[in-house]
């Protein structure tokens, strides 16, 4: 009755109200009378205006800008990925993915496409947003730079990292003198010119060489802390010289300049007296709540701002005032996960591809046309990589590294990346760079943050050694080892309970490491210590309870799946033991293997299709990770799927054929360390009808009559399962179980599913 009532109601108002309006416009049309009212044309049909609003609407600055962003976005990952696959950052792809956008290709090839996506007149739009998204960029790489690292490990760090700044600064000026008459723009000073020149040969980019050495295992290592502190001081040198330099560009003369820089010193005075104390006062009035409130993040964001708009107009431009509010925010690990947070994704994923693209709308690869002009790019590439790469090592075999090390440090300190875009763009903008000289030194960075990953493979080749992970373990000959890997602690607690129970009683013949990887580009160098030392606190608990010593391996990474596979290798691992990460299906259990929802196919999956390693058709039961750990691994693997698993004290293992036979060392495992309660399921008479299964669990009930128990598969029923903890099954074993719809899928426990 009460949906009748509402019913008439919405009817009544609804329709009276429309009449009401209608009634008005035809009213309002008598008002029309001597306004001059311009009628449409007759010829005009309803669908030639439809049209023609459409494209006045798609030539809108704001579809535009919004049509930009989407091709942009969709481009740099698509780019990002493919050099992410090929062992390279994926900011290289994204640069890429802005020169593939600009008129090097897309504008030479499709130059329609290219002016109705990127009108000329559109370009300031990008500008300014791309500005933002730096803006952003350069306060989050203040945050992730660690100013307690300067002060406790600065010795040989600086020296190494000055060192790194002046060769290359030198010769890049040397270098602007031959260059400057043929290259320098049309009244440009030379000091000017070879200033910028100068500071774009000696940038590193610090937050691609912190991925690196994060991704490689080197954050632990001597070596690796020289680096990020050599790379630390770099970036804040490297920027200050930066600010110097564009106070005397803009200036026009050192002297003029002074000026610029004395108001600069007063702002980075201010910065470093007055509102860093304030901002810290703030950070310790709040470091207890859970969440930031809104004006709390007001006020730290308006700084940002602030510092930047005062950068900008003292003149050495907002990207410095950025970095500053970045680089005095509270050292509380907590505000500062909150801010990268929320800043990252932003910056990263939605602004900073702008900017390349920008970039690459700027490089004109068509303008080297001669041969004079790649030899004189060539001379460029020369010049960076022997100032900074052998610059640096040399620098550091001085202070006493190996030589191996020195190498290391000079090819990372080699990578510039996205900070030698900044710079030169700053450069192009201020008039000092002409877009061929533009376009070398887009070049150069490219070339010189390329090559950084095969220097480095290189290096550890002709040393013929390796970044070593896998921790040292005690050897014996019949040692069983155990790796587990877990993504998050519930899951590594689960599995150590299963690694615990099948070695309790031979902890001196066994031994269990846990292992945890992270993608590099959610880890932040600041806090990694502090991360990983919360990932495996919960671990580390929980091995006190089961009173079990374990040893822990934790790494950044750029690829899971193959880490997964390398360290279990390296380490010459038993078993490798891993959690079902979260299914293609959704639900329960049940619903994860059996289930049907819309899939979600990644560009790993799409690849293996169509190279034809999968079928197109294939149904997978598991999700996209694990699958791909099962490819990629050759050691005997064991995968959790847990259903709130409290104790492994009953256990039921089905044999569906003879190649299960498998399964006997881990029931006789199972049984020996942890007395645990096994109920053998012969389906299909396989046990009846197999020679070496049956001798093999009839030696075991001999052994442990308590403990092991034949049930035929008619006995399995719902009443059975749900009294069981585990079950123990092959991973062909389970693919038909999962095949044939089986009905003990709606009531299982926790599965371990092994694949030999």
């Amino acid at each position: 009755m009460k949906k009748l009532k509402n019913a008439i109601f919405y009817f009544t108002v609804t329709g009276f109200f429309t009449a009401l309006m209608y009634w008005v416009v035809g009213q309002g049309k008598a008002l029309e009378i001597g306004r001059k009212i311009i009628s449409p044309n007759s010829k005009n049909t309803l669908w030639n205006q439809f049209l023609e609003s459409l494209i006045n609407n798609l030539h809108h600055p704001l579809a535009v800008l919004l049509a930009q962003i989407i091709t942009i976005i969709i481009i740099a990952r698509f780019f990002g990925w493919i050099f992410k696959k090929i062992g390279q950052p994926s900011v290289i792809g994204e640069i890429i993915a802005g020169i593939f956008l600009g008129p090097s290709l897309v504008g030479m090839y499709f130059p329609e496409f290219s002016h109705v996506v990127f009108p000329v007149e559109s370009l300031g739009n990008l500008q300014f947003l791309s500005q933002i998204g730096l803006i952003l960029f350069m306060f989050v790489i203040g945050m992730e730079l660690d100013l307690k690292v300067l002060k406790n490990k600065a010795n040989d760090a600086v020296v190494i990292s000055h060192a790194s700044i002046i060769i290359p600064f030198a010769l890049g000026m040397i270098l602007a003198y031959f260059v400057y008459h043929r290259f320098a723009p049309e009244g440009i000073e030379f000091l000017s010119f070879s200033l910028f020149l100068g500071i774009a040969m000696s940038i590193t980019a610090f937050p691609v060489l912190a991925r690196i050495v994060q991704e490689r295992g080197l954050h632990k290592t001597k070596i690796g802390t020289v680096v990020i502190t050599c790379a630390a001081a770099d970036d804040i040198t490297a920027w200050c010289l930066l600010a110097a330099v564009i106070a005397i560009v803009k200036a026009g003369t050192f002297a003029s300049s002074l000026y610029i820089i004395g108001l600069a010193a007063v702002y980075v005075a201010l910065m470093l007296f007055l509102v860093k104390p304030f901002l810290k006062r703030v950070g310790d009035l709040y470091s207890g709540s859970d969440n930031l409130s809104k004006p709390v993040v007001a006020i730290f964001f308006l700084t940002l701002i602030i510092s930047s708009y005062c950068t900008e107009i003292i003149g050495i431009h907002a990207l410095f005032g950025a970095f500053m509010t970045g680089a005095i925010m509270p050292d509380i690990p907590k505000f500062r996960h909150v801010f990268i947070d929320k800043v990252e994704d932003v910056s990263l994923i939605l602004l900073l591809p702008l900017f390349f693209v920008f970039t690459g709308l700027r490089t004109q690869i068509g303008l080297i046309n001669e041969p004079y002009l790649w030899e004189i790019t060539g001379y460029i590439i020369l010049v960076a990589v022997t100032g900074k790469f052998i610059g640096s090592a040399l620098t550091a075999k001085f202070v006493g590294q190996s030589w191996k090390d020195s190498l290391t440090i000079g090819a990372l300190m080699n990578t510039r990346g996205l900070m030698e875009l900044v710079v030169l763009n700053i450069g192009y903008d201020l008039g000092v760079l002409t877009s061929e000289i533009f376009t070398m030194m887009v070049i150069m960075a490219l070339v010189t943050t390329f090559m950084t990953g095969p220097a480095l493979d290189l290096i550890n080749f002709i040393f013929k050694t390796k970044d070593a992970i896998v921790p040292e373990i005690e050897e014996a000959i019949h040692k069983f080892k155990i790796l587990i890997s877990f993504g998050n602690y519930e899951k590594g607690k689960s599995l150590l309970k299963v690694a615990n129970a099948l070695t309790k009683k031979q902890k001196e013949t066994s031994a269990i490491t846990a292992m945890h990887l992270s993608v590099s580009d959610e880890m932040h160098g600041y806090s990694m210590e502090e991360y990983e030392n919360e990932t495996f606190i919960p671990i580390i608990e929980e091995s006190k309870v089961l009173n079990r010593e374990i040893s822990t391996i934790f790494k950044a990474t750029t690829d899971i799946e193959n880490d997964i596979a390398e360290v279990a290798e390296k380490g010459d691992y038993d078993l490798l033991l891993v959690g079902l990460g979260k299914s293609i299906f959704e639900g329960s259990l049940l619903g994860k293997v059996i289930g049907f929802t819309t899939r979600m196919i990644n560009p790993d999956r799409l690849l293996d299709k169509l190279t034809g390693k999968e079928g197109l058709f294939a149904n997978s039961i598991f999700d996209e990770r694990t699958r791909q750990i099962i490819s990629k691994n050759k050691t005997p693997l064991g995968i959790l799927a847990e259903n709130e698993l409290h104790s492994l004290d009953k256990i039921f293992v089905p044999f569906f054929n003879s190649e299960d036979a498998f399964l006997i060392d881990y029931i006789q495992k199972f049984v020996f360390n942890n007395n645990s309660k096994i109920n053998v399921v012969d389906v299909n008479n396989q046990i009846e009808n197999n020679y070496l299964i049956k001798n093999a669990v009839a030696a075991l009930d001999k052994d442990h009559p308590d403990n092991i128990s034949i049930v035929h598969q008619n006995n399995v029923n719902q009443s059975f399962l749900v009294k069981q903890d585990l079950m123990l099954v092959s991973l062909e074993s389970w693919k038909k179980l999962v095949a044939t719809n089986n009905l003990w899928l709606s009531s299982l426990p926790s599965v371990l599913i092994i694949k030999p």
